[in-house]
Parts: C-alpha cells; sequence; structure tokens
C-alpha cells in the first residue's frame, strides 16, 4: 500500500534549479511513486504555449529519480546521480502540455538489481486520463563520480 511523502522533492532528487521538472512527490512505496509536475513557463523545455510531449520522458526519468531519493531518504542517505539508459517504446497522445496543466506521473520498478540496473514501468496522466507511457531502463552506480571518471 502506498503511504504519502511528506518530504518536499528538492530533498530527494539529485536535480536542481530550473532543471528540476517535479513540483511535488504524492505517495510511494517499496516499488513505485507517484509524483506531479506542473507545465508553467519557467521550464526549460518551454515553447509557445507549453512544454514539447517529448519532454514527457524526462518527467518519467526523474519521478524514477524521485523514487530512488526518496527510498534512500527512508534510509538516511543522500539521493545519487543515476542515468537514463533508453526507453522502449515511449508513446504520447499530446504534441504540447500546456500551460496550467498538472501532470501526474507514476513509476512502477519491475526489476531492480544488485549491480544497479533497473526498469520501470511509467505513464503519465492528465485529469485522470493517460497520456503517456514507457518503460525506462535505468542505472544507479554505487558512486556516480568515480563511474564518470572512469567513463571519461
Amino acid at each position: 500500500m502506498r503511504e504519502p511523502i511528506t518530504v518536499e522533492v528538492d530533498v530527494i532528487l539529485p536535480q536542481a534549479g530550473r532543471m528540476r521538472l517535479l513540483s511535488r512527490a504524492i505517495e510511494g512505496d517499496e516499488t513505485s511513486i507517484v509524483v506531479e509536475a506542473a507545465i508553467t513557463p519557467d521550464n526549460p523545455f518551454w515553447y509557445g504555449d507549453g512544454v514539447g510531449g517529448w519532454v514527457g520522458i524526462e518527467y518519467m526519468a526523474q519521478a524514477v529519480a524521485a523514487w530512488a531519493g526518496w527510498r534512500a531518504q527512508l534510509r538516511g542517505e543522500p539521493p545519487k546521480v543515476g542515468f537514463l539508459l533508453g526507453s522502449r517504446t515511449y508513446q504520447c497522445t499530446r504534441e504540447i502540455f500546456y500551460s496550467g496543466e498538472i501532470l501526474r506521473i507514476e513509476a512502477l520498478q519491475l526489476v531492480w538489481g544488485e549491480n544497479g540496473l533497473g526498469q520501470f514501468d511509467c505513464r503519465i496522466e492528465i485529469d485522470g486520463a493517460e497520456v503517456a507511457q514507457a518503460a525506462l531502463t535505468v542505472f544507479e552506480p554505487a558512486d556516480s563520480t568515480a563511474f564518470i571518471q572512469e567513463s571519461a
């Protein structure tokens, strides 16, 4: 059963400043999270009347990061930097998420390995209607700084 999340997203997300796209974390459990994102003109992906539907994959990735950061926070640890490795079949019925809309993003863990690899089913709803879905593959190394240095 999901429980309410009472911590602010800036505590559980490694993204900072304008790149933190999520507005709030709502509820979660050991394998899932529900978050929201308000579509506003200060979004770095803003153009015209809103944010392109293709940005939905980043909202989903940040939902997964929020889940990982919230679980780390429950263990008394800071959020770690993770990486979106890819997506299978991102489908979005919207060309634009319009100003003033609230996206409800859900991420459900399907697989999580001891090596930090995971897969999540994700979906975005607006006013109760599903507008996007995808399966994301992610990686959370034990030490992201060392991983980046080794990869360079």
